[in-house]
C-alpha cells in the first residue's frame, strides 16, 4: 500500500500571511517542516499541494528549487483539492498534514501511521486530532483512500469542502475512527504558526535546538520549554481559528 503524505499550504493567512516561508536561520518554515516530515519511516511519498492561484507561486517555486512534488487545485474546494492529489500521486493511504506545523515530528506521524494499520477497514480514519492529548503542532491524519473518495463525492456543504476530513469526522456511521491518546496530556502546548506570537515561539525553539541537534524530538522541546517556562506565555493566549 503506497502512503503518500499531503501537505496542504498557501500563502494566504489572516492572521500571519506568507508564514509558511517565514524564514528563522535563513530557511523558510515549510523546509524545516519538509525535512522533518521527510525522515517518517513509513511515507512514500510527499506532496505539497497547494492552490492554482497566482499568489501562491512562492510556494511552487520553493517546491521546484527543491525538488519537492506538488499538484496545484482549488483555492477553496480543498477536499477537492486533496482527493485530486491523493488519485495524481496514486495513494492507498492519506496523511494529512497542515505547513503551519513546521516543528511536527516524524516519530508521532509514524505513531499515528502504525496504528491505522493495526485496523483492517476500508472507510477508515486515525488521528491525534479529535480528543487532544499532543502539542497542537503534532497535527496528523491518516485515512484511506475509499475514505477521502467517500467524503469528496458525499459533502455538499461549504464548510465541508473547505475542510478536508470534517465530513469524516462528522459521520461515525459511515467511517471508522480511531483516536490516538499521549499518556500525558501536553495539549496545552501550541506550536502551531498562526500568528506572529507563534512564530515567535517557533523561531525561539528553532534557534536553540536546531544547530546542535537538527533531529530533535517532541520531549526535545518539552524539555526546552520546561526549562523556559515564560517562553510559553509569548503564544498561551493566542485562540485557534475555529474551523
Amino acid at each position: 500500500m503506497k502512503v503518500v503524505a499531503i501537505i496542504q499550504s498557501r500563502m494566504g493567512s489572516t492572521r500571519l500571511p506568507g508564514k509558511v516561508l517565514k524564514k528563522v536561520l535563513g530557511s523558510p518554515l515549510l523546509v524545516y517542516e519538509l525535512e522533518r516530515i521527510s525522515r517518517s519511516k513509513y511515507i512514500d511519498e510527499f506532496v505539497v499541494a497547494t492552490t492554482d492561484q497566482s499568489k501562491d507561486e512562492p510556494i511552487v517555486s520553493l517546491c521546484e528549487f527543491m525538488q519537492i512534488p506538488f499538484y496545484r487545485g482549488s483555492e477553496n474546494d480543498v477536499l477537492k483539492r486533496y482527493y485530486q492529489t491523493a488519485t495524481a500521486f496514486n495513494a492507498d493511504v492519506v496523511v494529512r498534514l497542515t505547513s503551519d506545523c513546521p516543528l511536527i515530528d516524524p516519530e508521532q506521524i509514524d505513531r499515528v501511521i502504525e496504528d491505522y494499520f493495526i485496523y483492517d477497514y476500508d472507510l477508515q480514519y486515525v488521528s491525534n486530532v479529535l480528543k487532544r492529548t499532543f502539542p497542537r503542532g503534532m497535527d496528523t491524519e491518516v485515512f484511506s483512500l475509499q475514505a477521502l473518495k467517500k467524503a469528496y463525492e458525499k459533502a455538499v456543504s461549504k464548510e465541508d469542502r473547505e475542510h478536508v476530513t470534517r465530513y469524516i469526522i462528522n459521520h461515525p456511521e459511515i467511517f471508522k475512527i480511531f483516536n490516538v491518546a499521549h499518556s500525558k496530556n501536553y495539549s496545552y502546548h501550541r506550536w502551531t504558526v498562526d500568528t506572529y506570537e507563534d512564530f515567535t515561539l517557533i523561531k525561539k525553539i528553532i534557534e536553540t535546538l536546531y544547530p546542535h541537534n537538527p533531529h530533535f524530538s517532541m520531549e526535545d522541546i518539552i524539555h526546552l520549554l520546561d526549562k523556559n517556562p515564560k517562553w510559553q506565555l509569548i503564544n498561551k493566549h493566542i485562540q485557534q481559528k475555529k474551523d
